[in-house]
């Protein structure tokens, strides 16, 4: 299943906590208290609107996505008790030898079977697919990998070793290694989560 919302990354938590409020979106906040070293502090994704007030503001990302749901369900069907702990963040820049569209369809048709084989100790996985870049950095995408607790996206993000081999194989087919940014671990805050 997929659909298309709004993702809006920011440098500072709590101007992105004021518009996940105002919108009523999810607010994905870097755990880290220092985030001058990630590539956002804070995103929020969401289908108001008011989000759409963002592109005036030249400091932020602001991205129209496609969120595809690959483990669980949809994030906007979910009540607060089934939505995710720690989830990692990953921004993918598509590799230039294949160019975006390949690379967002090697994501998704590819490298989704392996995520899933790989990663199971992941509760929900989500690809963000960017249709289109209102600011902001030049990103393809956004990888939601989520876990029931930061401990576990950390310790047992891989089922193996040969198994983070596999999917650092595969990444490196469609996506952009050197100029894909960090994963960014966050926790879900904001108007679902009350």
């Amino acid at each position: 299943m997929s659909t298309l919302k709004i993702a809006a990354v920011f440098s500072d938590k709590a101007a992105a906590e004021e518009v996940a409020n105002l919108s009523q979106s999810l607010m994905f906040e870097a755990s880290a208290e220092a985030t001058q070293h990630l590539p956002f502090a804070a995103l929020v994704l969401g289908t108001s609107p008011r989000l759409m007030d963002l592109k005036k503001r030249k400091d932020e990302g602001l991205y129209l996505v496609n969120e595809r749901t690959l483990l669980n369900q949809p994030l906007s069907a979910l009540n607060q008790d089934m939505l995710p702990a720690s989830v990692g963040i990953f921004p993918m820049v598509a590799n230039a030898d294949i160019g975006p569209e390949a690379a967002d369809r090697h994501w998704h048709e590819q490298h989704a079977t392996i995520a899933l084989e790989v990663h199971t100790a992941m509760t929900h996985y989500y690809q963000l697919a960017v249709m289109h870049k209102f600011s902001g950095e030049d990103w393809n995408g956004l990888a939601l990998c989520c876990f029931a607790n930061e401990d576990d996206l950390r310790n047992k993000f891989y089922d193996s070793s040969e198994g983070k081999r596999r999917v650092a194989e595969d990444v490196a087919k469609f996506a952009d290694t050197q100029r894909s940014p960090r994963r960014v671990v966050t926790r879900l805050v904001g108007h679902y989560t009350d």
